[in-house]
């Protein structure tokens, strides 16, 4: 598969850096992370009118309809700037299962508020007992009300509406309704608040096309590698920056081979993950038939990567990389949250056995 960005998103990759330098520097990405909810208002009206909020929704519903690959530069973007608040809950999240598994009258009621920065939502998903495997949800629903308790909810505190995955299906309901509970939990991403939410006796629409479910997390799967590329690019240019001007002995420390090495290493797994995030995108967005395991393959890497490139960008920075002052912790908290968002390593890679397991059984098949 032959791949290179075109002009148009390029314009978009360069908006977006500089739209993110300007509206989101460092001293405003860390008052939110001391505020309850990262959330402002007034960056969201902006995010909204850049059209962010509606890159992957069609026009049809008041967004830009570009595909894929928009949003993953944009995300990329995003991550480079520690973007807080809810637009990857929103847009990646939530955004992508409505658009996926929708029928046409509830993308009218609740995605299109969405695409028009009116609305926040959200996607609940993990249960105390399941984690990110859909066979181990027990939450169902009882006459179209749901009972049950979904945890590491990401913003769900300022969203209007939650996506809800259950065991028989996918079901939105609304933030404020009677019997919904939103309790904050503890969360390693300052910048991105992570809550429980409590289900009693709550009404609930159902979404029609929950077979579009899987298609969905895979999109929001591929957003967060780029995400967690964008945050990866970013440690590796702050650490290099040190490395030119940090002096041990009248040297520059970047003129020692072993920290050399170690930038190296920082380079090498921020261009492998973006690669196969480039690559898991253009396979979704054309629907190749290897694009759930191109899904898993750069989920599994990113996850390992952007760990390892956190590790190397603190130890070139020494003692000074442990400090509060210093803004890679940040970036670092980011990549540890994200290891597990949407599965971790280990997850994707059992689901990538079974994926070669499944498709070495349907040519077998096909071949008797």
């Amino acid at each position: 598969m032959h791949f290179g960005l075109n002009e148009n998103q390029v314009i978009l990759r360069d908006s977006a850096r500089e739209f993110f330098a300007g509206e989101c520097p460092m001293a405003f990405v860390r008052r939110a992370a001391e505020s309850p909810t990262a959330y402002y208002p007034q960056l969201w009206t902006k995010l909204a009118a850049q059209g962010y909020t509606g890159i992957i929704v069609d026009e049809a519903h008041g967004g830009v309809g570009l595909g894929i690959v928009e949003l993953v530069l944009l995300m990329e973007e995003a991550g480079r700037a520690l973007l807080p608040g809810p637009l990857f809950a929103t847009v990646a999240m939530a955004g992508a299962v409505l658009d996926a598994c929708a029928n046409p009258a509830h993308k009218h009621k609740y995605l299109a508020p969405i695409a028009h920065g009116d609305a926040r939502s959200t996607l609940a998903f993990v249960e105390p007992k399941s984690g990110w495997d859909r066979e181990a949800l027990q939450l169902t629903a009882k006459n179209g009300r749901l009972w049950g308790e979904k945890l590491f909810v990401p913003d769900a505190g300022v969203a209007d509406t939650i996506v809800v995955v259950a065991r028989d299906g996918v079901y939105i309901v609304d933030a404020d309704a009677p019997g919904v509970s939103i309790t904050p939990m503890a969360g390693m991403d300052l910048t991105r608040k992570l809550y429980a939410v409590s289900l009693s006796d709550v009404a609930a629409e159902k979404l029609d096309a929950v077979a579009g479910l899987d298609r969905a997390l895979d999109i929001a799967t591929t957003a967060l590698v780029a995400e967690m590329v964008g945050g990866m690019q970013r440690t590796l240019d702050v650490t290099v920056d040190y490395a030119k001007t940090r002096k041990q002995f009248g040297k520059a420390i970047g003129s020692f081979q072993a920290v050399q090495h170690q930038c190296a290493d920082m380079y090498l797994e921020t261009e492998s993950a973006r690669s196969a995030v480039y690559y898991a995108a253009v396979a979704l967005q054309e629907g190749a038939a290897d694009a759930s395991a191109a899904v898993s393959i750069a989920k599994l890497y990113a996850s390992d990567a952007c760990r390892t490139v956190g590790n190397r960008g603190i130890q070139i920075h020494g003692g000074m990389g442990f400090t509060w002052e210093n803004d890679l912790h940040l970036y670092y908290r980011r990549a540890k949250a994200s290891e597990t968002m949407l599965g971790d390593a280990t997850f994707h890679r059992e689901r990538l056995a079974q994926l070669v397991v499944d498709t070495a059984a349907k040519t077998a098949s096909a071949g008797s």
